[in-house]
């Protein structure tokens, strides 16, 4: 039975105090319900949160993620942040290839695949983003443009690691603007891509990797989507920073 996760990316946004707050909010709310062996919550903060939302993911229901990895093991790269780092800080997860990363600072499917080696040496699992520009959907392309993002982001990785690794599906043409995939085509999408990993590992590997929703997941849409045979999920961004519309997700992927 493959894994169900809501996962929540905070992004750039929260003082440490709002942070805190937030979190306290959300245990008060898991510590109300019974999660399902199969349901897995994740909080993904900025790296500066990263110890402090680690502390109390020790007593609560849900696991941590980071925002992004550097691919190089160490040394002199300022402003950056290692696995092995994030593996200290007791993190489970981290999120590569996002398209804020791919769009603003440049990051290739060679970078992306780097990254995600790197975090599988050091036991942490991966969330890999991929997901089509709205010029891309416009002239029939998203299959194609997912598919070398699949390829090129996924498939140095051999069975046993691409299990360890959850794919995120994100529009980019649906992040943030309020637009959404219909779940059809949240379906189709996320269809595909189990399609392209069993092609290349066998249907019984790919029928164990995750694949999340991650354009504009909201309370109100969160159920329909998640109802779709390959939406194992969603990767949450603003609903993720209120307590009570993240929630509502969580519950609608519980059923």
């Amino acid at each position: 039975m493959r894994t169900k996760i809501v996962a929540g990316n905070w992004k750039m946004n929260l003082t440490f105090e709002e942070a805190d707050n937030l979190v306290d909010e959300l245990m008060s709310e898991l510590e109300q319900i019974t999660l399902p062996r199969d349901v897995k919550v994740v909080l993904c903060p900025p790296a500066v949160y990263l110890e402090m939302v680690s502390d109390y993911a020790g007593d609560s229901y849900f696991m941590v993620g980071a925002q992004d990895v550097s691919e190089h093991e160490g040394g002199a790269y300022t402003g950056e942040v290692s696995a092995a780092m994030l593996a200290s800080c007791e993190a489970d997860y981290c999120i590569v290839g996002h398209s804020e990363r791919r769009t603003y600072h440049g990051e290739s499917d060679q970078v992306v695949a780097a990254k995600a080696s790197r975090l599988l040496e050091h036991g942490l699992m991966p969330i890999v983003c991929v997901g089509e520009q709205l010029s891309d959907r416009d002239a029939g392309q998203q299959l194609a443009v997912v598919q070398r993002q699949v390829e090129g982001s996924l498939f140095h990785l051999d069975s046993n690691q691409i299990q360890q690794v959850v794919v995120a599906y994100e529009p980019v043409w649906a992040i943030g603007t309020g637009r959404t995939a219909t779940a059809a085509q949240a379906q189709e999408m996320h269809q595909h891509i189990r399609s392209l990993l069993a092609a290349k590992y066998g249907q019984a590997v790919a029928d164990e990797v995750s694949i999340l929703y991650g354009g504009s997941c909201k309370p109100s849409n969160a159920a329909e989507l998640f109802a779709c045979p390959d939406v194992d999920g969603g990767l949450i961004g603003g609903a993720s920073l209120k307590a009570k519309d993240f929630m509502a997700i969580i519950n609608a992927i519980i059923g």
